[in-house]
């Protein structure tokens, strides 16, 4: 799986690739601040379930918080429900359960 980031202006996504399928999952973001970002919403076709995916990609954003210094606002219920059972994500997530 091959993960990338597209961005344009203060709108971005996370996209996640499987060689052999043309479909992709991706997480969508919107930029609030250089230290700020919302992610929206996380997509995963039916070509791509039960392919561990969405994880992959919610590891990838907050990993990318980490390396890159900036908070992740979680309106996506998917990212949400993730924090709330990772509570190790708390220092990069606002409003997650340390």
């Amino acid at each position: 799986m091959q993960i990338s980031l597209e961005e344009t202006d203060n709108k971005g996504r996370y996209v996640a690739r499987i060689a052999g399928i043309e479909a992709e999952g991706e997480m969508t973001f919107s930029r609030i601040s250089p230290t700020r970002i919302i992610v929206d919403h996380t997509g995963v076709p039916d070509a791509l379930r039960g392919k561990g995916i969405a994880q992959a990609l919610a590891l990838h954003v907050v990993a990318e918080a980490r390396t890159k210094g900036f908070t992740i606002v979680p309106l996506c219920p998917f990212l949400k429900a993730q924090a709330d059972k990772n509570p190790d994500w708390s220092d990069v997530i606002e409003g997650a359960k340390a």
